[in-house]
């Protein structure tokens, strides 16, 4: 098969190119905008493969995708490319509005137009797969609940609105035009080359660094954490065996407190890297104010993906957690040249690589 990833340069988006590229004969055109969270870093061991291919593009430019997709000629799309993080959508959602929602919009057009010229085979095994997130849903307090895939959305912050559009857009053309799509949304990705604005990457880079943990509230968020190479196997189980028009929820059956989260990361610092002044990581621990609209919990019932398609999530909390605290403390210059800003280096004069370019 021939997969374009928009995002591929992104946490979840790598893992799913890196996945493709070493356990499948797949072809790879990664597109990606390489905001502040794009990071050709995390590709660096497959980016020299026959089979991999990246050009920086911005989904909203419509005349760059018609030119990917005639040249490309994929099978599949993978559409990853979004702005993810609730606190920046918070505090600015028009980048949200134009890339989630106008950006998933010209995706839409041009793969559908490309789609529409196609015949026989080509057009029968094409597919447009949306990864989407559990925040659409908004929150489950007070009830021991899980989302299912057809919980009706209630999303809470412009971040998780955002992605509420984009999901009906790519119903909607399913139904109005035929277009054959999938959507899955999943609960709180969390593993290596994980950006360090969200929380696990960024407990386990302060708490090294001697700086303070902070927490929301008083830490008792729930949250279904998710391996994001456990999410990158039902990524691509979806688009390659899932049924067209369906949405699959895909979630880690590990549902923990933010507070249980940290606490556990600094036990594990604790363990394999104790400080120096023999004080432990969880004296770091500080509770701020919690943020608007903040939801309480968060759980996914995957059980539709697992009985339909035979996926289950292969690592348990513990030993997710432990692997990725494990690489972060293996992969300090990864981290060094993304907290002080080297990485974006990348971005000068880069439009394409790959193929051994």
């Amino acid at each position: 098969m021939k997969i374009v990833v928009t995002g591929g340069a992104g946490f979840i988006g790598s893992a799913v190119i890196r996945h493709i590229i070493h356990n499948t004969d797949d072809e790879v055109l990664n597109i990606d905008k390489l905001t502040y969270a794009g990071n050709l870093e995390s590709l660096k061991d497959i980016d020299q493969s026959p089979r991999y291919e990246f050009q920086q593009i911005d989904i909203c430019d419509k005349e760059a995708l018609e030119q990917v997709f005639d040249s490309f000629q994929p099978n599949l799309v993978m559409h990853l490319a979004a702005e993810s993080h609730v606190d920046r959508s918070i505090d600015g959602p028009a980048e949200f509005i134009n890339t989630n929602i106008v950006g998933t919009y010209h995706l839409l057009e041009v793969a559908r137009q490309y789609w529409q010229k196609l015949d026989g085979i080509g057009k029968q095994q094409f597919r447009f797969h949306h990864i989407s997130t559990d925040e659409v849903y908004g929150d489950l307090e007070g009830t021991t609940g899980l989302f299912t895939e057809t919980t009706p959305y209630a999303p809470s912050s412009p971040y998780s609105a955002s992605k509420a559009s984009s999901d009906h857009l790519v119903r909607a053309w399913h139904r109005t035009y035929d277009f054959p799509i999938l959507v899955t949304n999943c609960s709180n990705n969390y593993g290596p080359y994980h950006f360090p604005e969200k929380l696990i990457p960024l407990v386990i880079l302060n708490a090294l660094d001697g700086k303070a943990l902070p927490i929301y509230g008083k830490g008792n968020q729930i949250r279904d954490w998710l391996f994001v190479e456990d999410h990158a196997r039902a990524l691509y189980k979806v688009v390659t065996e899932g049924k067209v028009g369906e949405t699959y929820n895909i979630g880690g059956h590990n549902e923990k407190q933010n507070i249980e989260v940290v606490k556990t990361i600094c036990q594990i610092l604790d363990e394999l890297q104790p400080r120096a002044d023999g004080i432990q990581y969880e004296s770091l621990i500080t509770f701020v104010k919690d943020r608007p609209g903040h939801d309480l919990r968060y759980a996914i019932d995957a059980s539709k993906i697992a009985n339909e398609l035979n996926w289950t999530p292969k690592e348990t909390f513990d030993s997710g957690i432990r692997k990725t605290v494990e690489w972060y403390l293996s992969n300090t210059e990864w981290c060094s040249r993304v907290q002080n800003g080297s990485y974006q280096r990348q971005k000068i004069g880069i439009s394409r690589i790959g193929a051994g370019e």
